[in-house]
């Protein structure tokens, strides 16, 4: 399998080599056949990071004043975010004079050093996402630039679309193959000269809605940000396409609208998506841009979309991940979080799971992909999905066995059970959540069950050989950086004080040891990870079946509603 893996791999290089020598010889556009409109939205402080020499890629910071970005020495990551060319959006946000310098030079720097076909950045969704921010920020980047810089500008541009006509179908399933034919969208539909790539691009890019976007709006990744981009790059194509007077393909608008309500129901009530499989909360106001931008009028929420469940009531919302890990290429950055799941009060995020940790390193990134990193019940030393040799895919998935979602007198009812742990232990693992009607408890009952004769021979077998120590179990549940927590009434119980004033109170029942302890909030675009703290319960297993019940809950003395005025977090990158 890895030498089968590599082979494709050098073959797939060498067919970019062959696109990039026949882009080449593409003949220049001749300019925009209108202007074009900056749609992409940067962040102000990232842009005054940037021109300041504070460059903040991929989780890695290069302090570098007055130099040219592809002179920085950079891990893989920061090498590849840099050649995406998303920090255009920073820049343009900021529009200073300084900042227009700093966009021009580090555009045409690339133009000198890569634009011909060399360097890392001659990838399908890469040479996408260039072009896109080459499109939307033409205006600031053709200011003043004279006849011949202009001239290799739109060489360049001609050379990357001629690349991307060849080259899109290499592209992963999936956001890569969004961004790959969105920017060959915009290159027949923006340069004067490259007509001709419209009709083939559009019609891809309409087969790619049709196979890649499920029948409820879901993406094979199940990754809540990831599909929030997939739905920005199509409302931009779509966009454009009217722009044109085009015909927007119907399987593009029918796309846009199955994925509009699947980002509703995955999102929490402060209006920030759920963290689940590689995904974080977004970009400030990417959210609310792409689902007006999608023009989708809001209906019902629907309960289910992705593979997750949501309870909300009054200002608290609970996202539940309630299927099996995906598959196939999206086993890659899968997460063993079946069961696992986040809440948040109003605008305040306080139970959640620790991230991503892509950007940290590959320590990070998979630890954060391990069970204990979410907030459910994980056996010790085994996650409920487990990853194979090669130490990436996620082979053995846990399987989701039973699901129910009713609505009852006392609140919202979701009942779950998964195998992860039958071939290992002999034990069903299941979750029963019920969240009153007025939003102010959660209800918890988390079991493990031998439920079978055969099952129950191999949980005597797994306890036999392990000396009873394979039955130690954990819950646990993570908190936002900014709940202050501490432990209560001699250790049966916890309270947490939200920054809006609410006071939560977590407590247990059975014969379990609670303790409080360090955990890690993993946010993209931060240089570190966010130290904060998880509640854990510890037990073991000594039965055929263990129920373990619990509750969050607002204290009495908390209002219905609380006006919440302390800034929040305000999701603007940070070094520290």
């Amino acid at each position: 399998m890895g030498e089968t893996s590599s082979t494709s791999r050098r073959l797939d290089r060498l067919a970019d080599r062959l696109a990039v020598l026949a882009a080449r010889r593409a003949r220049p556009a001749g300019g925009f056949v209108s202007q074009p409109e900056p749609r992409s939205i940067g962040l102000y402080t990232r842009g005054k990071q940037i021109v300041a020499g504070n460059i903040l890629l991929a989780g890695h910071l290069a302090e570098a004043p007055g130099t040219l970005l592809w002179d920085i020495a950079g891990p893989d990551a920061f090498v590849t975010e840099a050649q995406g060319f998303a920090w255009l959006d920073d820049l343009a946000a900021l529009g200073t004079k300084d900042a227009l310098a700093r966009a021009q030079d580090w555009t045409w720097g690339w133009i000198a050093r890569y634009g011909k076909g060399k360097g890392p950045g001659w990838t399908p969704d890469l040479t996408g996402r260039r072009i896109i921010r080459w499109v939307h920020h033409a205006t600031i980047l053709l200011q003043a630039r004279d006849k011949a810089q202009s001239a290799a500008y739109y060489a360049a541009l001609s050379r990357q679309a001629t690349y991307l006509a060849r080259r899109w179908r290499s592209a992963a399933e999936g956001l890569p193959r969004f961004e790959a034919l969105t920017g060959l969208v915009y290159a027949g539909i923006s340069l004067i000269g490259m007509e001709a790539l419209v009709v083939p691009a559009t019609q891809a890019l309409a087969a790619a809605c049709d196979t890649d976007i499920d029948a409820e709006g879901g993406i094979p990744t199940r990754n809540p940000e990831e599909l929030l981009e997939v739905l920005t790059l199509l409302t931009w194509s779509a966009s454009a396409m009217s722009e044109a007077n085009l015909a927007v393909p119907p399987a593009l608008s029918h796309a846009i609208t199955r994925i509009a309500p699947a980002l509703r129901a995955l999102r929490h009530a402060d209006g920030e998506l759920a963290r689940f499989h590689g995904g974080g909360r977004s970009a400030e106001g990417r959210l609310d841009q792409a689902l007006a931008s999608a023009a989708v009028r809001a209906g019902a929420t629907p309960a289910i979309a992705m593979g997750y469940a949501r309870l909300h009531g009054g200002r608290t919302s609970v996202i539940v991940d309630a299927a099996a890990p995906p598959g196939g290429r999206a086993a890659r950055t899968a997460h063993a979080s079946t069961t696992a799941f986040e809440l948040t009060s109003g605008r305040r995020p306080v139970v959640v799971n620790c991230g991503s940790g892509v950007t940290f390193g590959a320590a990070w990134r998979q630890a954060a992909r391990a069970t204990p990193s979410h907030s459910v019940l994980g056996m010790e030393g085994v996650s409920s999905s487990r990853v194979g040799r090669s130490g990436e895919v996620l082979e053995q998935r846990a399987q989701v066995t039973a699901s129910r979602l009713t609505v009852g007198t006392e609140g919202t009812d979701l009942y779950l059970s998964h195998d992860g742990w039958l071939a290992s232990h002999g034990l069903t693992t299941s979750r029963s959540l019920t969240l009153a009607h007025d939003g102010r408890r959660l209800s918890g009952v988390d079991a493990l069950t031998a439920m079978t004769a055969e099952a129950r021979r191999r949980f005597e077998d797994a306890m036999t050989q392990t000396a009873m120590a394979g039955a130690r179990f954990a819950i646990r549940f993570h908190l936002h950086p900014e709940v202050d927590a501490t432990v209560d009434m001699g250790g049966a119980a916890v309270s947490m004080v939200l920054k809006s004033g609410e006071i939560w109170i977590f407590r247990f029942t059975g014969p379990l040891e609670l303790a409080l302890e360090p955990s890690a909030y993993l946010e993209n675009g931060r240089l570190n990870p966010r130290p904060c703290l998880q509640i854990v319960l510890r037990g073991e297993a000594r039965g055929f079946e263990t129920r373990i019940g619990w509750t969050l809950a607002k204290a009495k003395d908390t209002p219905l509603a609380i006006r919440d005025l302390e800034g929040v977090d305000p999701h603007v990158p940070s070094t520290k």
